[in-house]
Order: C-alpha cells, then sequence, then structure tokens
C-alpha cells in the first residue's frame, strides 16, 4: 500500500495494483456483450486504454474508417489459418472475467478509500475550520482582555501623573517660598551685625559687654542658624524635585508606550478574515520579540506607580518638614528680634538716666566749681585786704628793733605783732592745699 496522508481519525493509502482503471458500474451489462455495444454504439470505446487500439494507431483516418479497419484486422485473426498461433497464446473467457471482476473489486475498494477520505478530510476540514474560528475567537478575546488591561493600567498611570504633577507644583511653591524665606533672612542679619560693629565704637567704661550685646549676639546665632537649616532643607527639596521629576519621566515614558500598544493592539483586535492589509508574514512564528511575560509587564508599572508613589510620600513629608521649618524659624528670629529690641530698649533707658544723672551731677559739680571760684576770689581779697596790716606790723617790728638795751624785750605787744600764719586763721582751708598754699 501506497501511504497517502492522514487526518485525526484516519490513514488514506492506494493499493498496490499495476491497473487501475476508472470506476464503472458492477452490473453484467458492463462487461458482458461488448461486442455489439460497440457496433451500435461506435463511441463506447471511449473509455478502453490506448493499448487497446494499439495496432490502428498509426492509421490516421476519420472514426468511421478506424472502426472498419477495426473489425477487418479483428476478422483476420479469427479467420485465416496463419494467426492460430496466436490465438492459443491468448487468455480464456474466464480469465477475461476474473480480471474484470478483480478489477472491479479494486475499483470498489478504491472509491471506498476515495469516500472515506472525502468524508474523513471534510470532517477535518470542519474541525479544522472550528478549532480556526475557537482559537481566533479566543485570541481576539485575549487582546480585548489585553486591551483592558492596559486601559487599566493607562488610568492608573494617569492618575498616578496628575499627581505627581500636582506634587511638583507644590513642592516647587513650597522651595520658592524656603528660597524667599532664606533671602530675606540676610537683611536681619547684616543688621544685627552693623549693630555690633558701631557698638564697638563705644568709649572706656561704656565699652561694656551688656544684655544688648549678648542678645546681638544670640540674634546673629539665630539667624545663621536658621539659615543653615533652610539651607540643607533647600538642598532636600532640589534632590527631591529631581526624584520626582525622574518618576514622572519614568511615568510618562511607560504611558507613551501604553499609548502605542493599545493603538497596535486596538487595530489588531479589530482585524477580521475580510479586512485590508492582512497578508503572509514569511518567519513570523519563528520570531519572539517579546521582551517581558505579563508578570514582568504588571511588575514593571506596578514598581513604577510604587516609585512614584513613595516619591509623593516622602514630597508630601518634606513639604510639611519646611512649612514647620518656616514657621519655626520665623518665630525664632522674631523672638531674638523682639528681645534684642526690649534688651536695646532698656539699655537706652539705663543710658539715658545715667547720662541725666550725670548731667545733674555735672550742674551741681559746676555750680561747686563757681562757688569755690568765688570763694577763692573772696580769699584773695581779703589776703590783698591784709597787706597793709602786714605792713603796719612788719613797720612796728622793725621800729621796736630800735629799743635800746633793756629795753629790747619779748614783750606782749612783740608776740602780737608776728605775720599771722594761714591754718590758723582759715582753719577750713586744711581741707584745701592749693588754697593754703595760696594764702601762705
Amino acid at each position: 500500500m501506497e501511504l497517502l496522508g492522514s487526518s485525526l481519525t484516519a490513514t488514506y493509502a492506494r493499493p498496490k495494483t499495476s491497473h487501475f482503471l476508472p470506476a464503472i458500474s458492477t452490473m453484467a451489462s458492463s462487461y458482458r456483450n461488448t461486442q455489439p455495444a460497440l457496433a451500435m454504439n461506435p463511441s463506447a470505446n471511449l473509455w478502453r486504454t490506448n493499448s487497446y487500439y494499439r495496432s490502428s494507431s498509426a492509421v490516421s483516418t476519420p472514426s468511421s474508417i478506424q472502426r472498419d479497419n477495426l473489425d477487418l484486422v479483428r476478422a483476420q485473426t479469427v479467420y485465416y489459418p496463419s494467426n492460430r498461433t496466436a490465438l492459443s497464446t491468448r487468455y480464456t473467457p474466464d480469465d477475461w472475467y476474473k480480471s474484470n471482476m478483480s478489477n472491479y473489486r479494486e475499483s470498489e475498494s478504491s472509491r471506498k478509500s476515495a469516500e472515506r477520505l472525502r468524508t474523513d478530510t471534510l470532517r477535518m476540514m470542519q474541525d479544522k475550520e472550528q478549532l480556526t474560528r475557537l482559537t481566533q475567537e479566543k485570541t481576539s478575546k485575549n487582546i480585548g482582555e489585553r486591551l483592558n488591561d492596559i486601559v487599566f493600567w493607562r488610568a492608573e498611570l494617569t492618575h498616578e501623573i496628575d499627581n505627581m504633577v500636582t506634587e511638583i507644583a507644590a513642592l516647587t511653591e513650597v522651595k520658592r517660598r524656603l528660597e524667599r524665606a532664606l533671602a530675606e533672612t540676610q537683611g536681619p542679619l547684616q543688621v544685627s551685625q552693623e549693630c555690633l560693629y558701631h557698638r564697638e565704637k563705644r568709649i572706656s567704661i561704656d565699652l561694656v559687654h551688656d544684655g544688648v550685646e549678648k542678645d546681638l549676639l544670640k540674634e546673629v546665632e539665630v539667624i545663621k542658624s536658621c539659615q543653615e537649616r533652610m539651607r540643607r532643607h533647600l538642598d532636600r527639596a532640589i534632590a527631591q524635585l529631581a526624584s520626582n521629576r525622574a518618576a514622572q519621566h519614568e511615568l510618562e515614558r511607560d504611558m507613551s508606550d501604553k499609548v502605542t500598544a493599545q493603538r497596535i493592539d486596538g487595530r489588531c483586535h479589530h482585524l477580521r478574515n475580510t479586512s485590508d492589509g492582512i497578508g503572509y508574514y514569511r518567519g513570523i512564528e519563528r520570531l519572539d520579540p517579546s521582551l517581558s511575560l505579563p508578570d514582568s509587564w504588571s511588575k514593571f508599572t506596578d514598581d513604577n506607580i510604587l516609585l512614584s508613589q513613595s516619591g509623593r510620600a516622602a514630597s508630601q513629608k518634606l513639604r510639611d518638614e519646611i512649612e514647620i521649618l518656616l514657621s519655626s524659624t520665623s518665630n525664632e528670629m522674631w523672638n531674638q528680634f523682639n528681645n534684642a529690641n526690649v534688651a536695646f530698649t532698656n539699655r537706652i533707658s539705663e543710658t539715658a538716666d545715667a547720662k541725666n544723672s550725670l548731667q545733674m551731677h555735672l550742674a551741681k559739680t559746676l555750680q561747686e566749681i563757681f562757688q569755690t571760684e568765688m570763694l577763692i576770689e573772696s580769699l584773695r581779697k581779703a589776703l590783698r585786704d591784709k597787706e597793709c596790716p602786714l605792713k603796719v606790723a612788719q613797720t612796728r617790728l622793725e621800729e621796736r628793733t630800735r629799743r635800746p638795751n633793756v629795753e629790747l624785750c619779748r614783750d606782749n605787744p612783740h608776740h602780737r605783732q608776728f605775720p599771722p600764719c594761714g591754718s590758723k586763721c582759715f582753719p577750713g582751708l586744711k581741707r584745701f592745699p592749693g588754697l593754703l598754699a595760696l594764702s601762705c
């Protein structure tokens, strides 16, 4: 048997025969008394093989002349004695009938095999058609489900991108406020430093390390500490903004890929057997350009969303910290500024009181100086008034030295005529050595 092919349910083979004739009827009339049929119907011999007419194939005559020549040839084989040897070599009628019967059985077996082949082929075609239709429907359904997954993740990405854009705008606004607050602290710091610089111009005992100087130094320290904290948070805000923008870039790139994939899968989902643009692509079934699996595909987008959410949470926390920092630094600087102002007010009041006291004491001292000067002038006048009595006394002493002999006596007039001593005449001058010297 020669193998032809197989289906899901049957195997097809061809019988090993050297003569395979076309199918004919199995009735007895189809193979008995064929010569009258040829005489009555010359066209009935058309089904016979070419070897049957091999002896007359070289004669190129019309059909009627060919048929007459055929009858003459057969008549000669029957009636001429020279052809008896040929008659003795031919088959018997039984052999002829057996050959026909064998051919009929082979024909019937071949027809049955062909009928089974047709039946199995039709059934296989129906099965493959149904399998193809089911596979195509399942593939369309899978593409539809894939589109639903893409739409779902695209919606999630869109929502997350909107949230991230809002968060980036909020963090940018807080960063701008922080930069402005940091720039505004430069003015109070410069004022405090100038105050300390100008207070260094105080002279002598006024160059004191008082409460005002302590508060000014503390104010400078507080402002610099606030500036340092603001700079640290500003650096963190800049880094967080860079991280947020990187996460937004990843989300937008994933969104762009999702949009492209949705467009391609949507076009594939709407393709039908009657659609335009379908065709054969050589070797496409062996090509596998996939880079991910469904689990890794969904995990990639989920990781991007989780990364963006964690970035947004860190950004919100940083914004809260910056808000708290702005409030706390503002309160600290304002409190220290108020403390310095109170210290300035108290010190100015103390300085004003001391100045008033000094002015009062200065006025009293000037008054005392004036009175002392008047006293000195009075003393000088009194001294000038004593010049004449002094001259009189010295003249008397000089005259009494001329007394003769024993008359030159140290009597009471002699003792009373010595020049007066300032300390004895003016006991109050002991407190003023200069005036005492002046009087003597």
